[in-house]
């Protein structure tokens, strides 16, 4: 027998010893039942993937793709695609997205964009992109459905709050977390629906997840108080301005006060400055939503409030500050822009003191975890984003963002809006507030948009299922970070 050379025993040895730490360090750095190895050996905390690092992906086109990421059913199996690659039937396109299908019934085909077979020559292409941020300066964590429904129920859910694009949010996230959760209300059941009924996933009783059997390899631990069929794990509720009118136009009436002491005409109907007109817009009021947000056990328990605005702060509807001779300035919008910052402001001082108020800290207050320990709730701002003009003109993502030529709407605006929003956020009065500036991997599909029109965000395309991937990174790892 040939004796090995004592220094390569030596080098061996010590290389064994550096592999155990490297899959140690790998194993920890991986995990998604702890986020300790998120900081740095020095113990100076890093972002993995802050906002900034996230937006600045690419699309990647990948005929294998599928949205469903895990690619496993809820008992482990592999999802079969479809079996052909044109759409033959409208049901095909649930599989192409890689989902197993969706929890909400509420206009169903028209958020899927299935409603119009002429349109169907789309797939199975639009369903075929991947958003891959810069490797070096993004470290996202890896989706699995089922740890997003663990963490939602045993660290506190998620209540929605924005107009009709982030209602295609929810109904996105009922895909891509089915089968594991069910959707109320039934709005087969109940076709007569109105914009501002509130929308919520709850646990599915019947979800493996709640057995020790299940791809996690053991079952949800419920917080104490938690109830299957009454505390819901997402909620979305319709607030298109998130202040309500009545104290959007006591803030204007505050902070604008010359621009109601001009003369009143009474011998004319002309009633003086009115900031509304009656273009329709769904609000609720602010004390509302802060009661909801901060509901106890069995009713709820949010941790993370996602918000979204822009798209109704038009001149149309703050109909005081249209200027019909301003048409090459946005009639006026730059009165509504700054308004909006006053807004804003208010709007997140009020949710920072609320949740101050509330929390006082994370032992008297917050959102109850399995664990029996309260956490402070959060409240992320997702930047809001125009539409795209001939949108069904287009097949495949862009590399650039595109100019605009007829700036519809508000939508050459729209940056301007995210910009007011991110600055009044910057400040540290609003710790428990975050502005999430992800709105490039929108603005690059306008292949991505529902067969009706060319703002609202077709559910399958990656762009809705990138927000709640990210969004649940930012909550889980990023804030994390920060508030340990």
């Amino acid at each position: 027998m040939v004796a090995t050379p004592k220094p390569l025993v030596r080098a061996v040895a010590v290389g064994g010893f550096c592999v155990v730490l490297l899959l140690l360090w790998s194993y920890r750095h991986t995990t998604s039942s702890t986020f300790s190895s998120w900081a740095s050996g020095s113990g100076r905390k890093r972002a993995p993937c802050p906002p900034q690092a996230y937006n600045a992906g690419q699309w990647v086109y990948d005929a294998s793709r599928n949205l469903n990421h895990s690619a496993v059913d809820a008992s482990g199996q592999p999802i079969s695609p479809a079996p052909h690659r044109e759409v033959r039937e409208r049901e095909d396109i649930i599989s192409m997205a890689g989902f197993e299908g969706c929890a909400s019934n509420r206009e169903f085909w028209w958020h899927l964009a299935a409603d119009k077979p002429s349109q169907y020559g789309r797939w199975p292409d639009v369903d075929n992109w991947d958003w891959v941020p810069p490797e070096e300066q993004c470290e996202l964590r890896k989706w699995r459905k089922e740890e997003m429904v663990l963490d939602l129920v045993e660290k506190g859910g998620w209540l929605l709050i924005g107009d009709s694009v982030t209602e295609n949010h929810f109904f996105s996230l009922s895909c891509m977390l089915y089968p594991h959760v069910l959707a109320t209300p039934d709005y087969v059941a109940n076709p007569y629906f109105d914009r501002a009924w509130p929308q919520h996933l709850y646990l599915n009783p019947a979800s493996p997840l709640l057995t020790s059997s299940n791809i996690l390899g053991r079952a949800l631990r419920l917080p104490k108080g938690f109830n299957l069929t009454g505390t819901p794990l997402v909620t979305f509720r319709r607030v298109d301005l998130l202040l309500n009118q009545p104290q959007l136009e006591e803030l204007h009436r505050d902070k604008y006060p010359e621009m109601y002491t001009a003369a009143v005409d009474t011998t004319t109907e002309d009633e003086g400055f009115k900031l509304f007109s009656k273009e329709a817009a769904w609000s609720l009021d602010f004390d509302y939503v802060r009661e909801l947000f901060q509901k106890p056990l069995p009713e709820a328990n949010y941790g993370t409030m996602v918000a979204s605005t822009g798209g109704h702060w038009t001149t149309t509807l703050f109909a005081g500050y249209r200027d019909e001779s301003k048409a090459s300035e946005g009639y006026g919008i730059d009165g509504v822009v700054a308004f909006f910052e006053q807004a804003m402001t208010k709007w997140a001082g009020d949710v920072q003191d609320a949740l101050d108020e509330s929390q006082g800290g994370r032992k008297s207050g917050g959102v109850v975890q399995a664990n029996g320990k309260k956490a402070p709730r959060q409240v992320v701002i997702r930047a809001y984003l125009p539409g795209h003009e001939d949108c069904h003109d287009h097949k495949k993502a862009w590399t650039d963002i595109q100019p605009m030529r007829w700036f519809w709407y508000n939508w050459g605006n729209i940056w301007q809006y995210n910009d007011v929003f991110e600055r009044v956020l910057s400040s540290p009065s609003f710790p428990n507030v975050h502005f999430l500036g992800i709105d490039r991997p929108a603005r690059l599909r306008p292949d991505a948009h529902v067969a009706s029109d060319c703002l609202h965000i077709m559910t399958g395309a990656g762009v809705l299922e990138g927000w709640t991937h990210y969004v649940w990174h930012y909550v889980t790892v990023e804030v994390w970070s920060k508030v340990r």
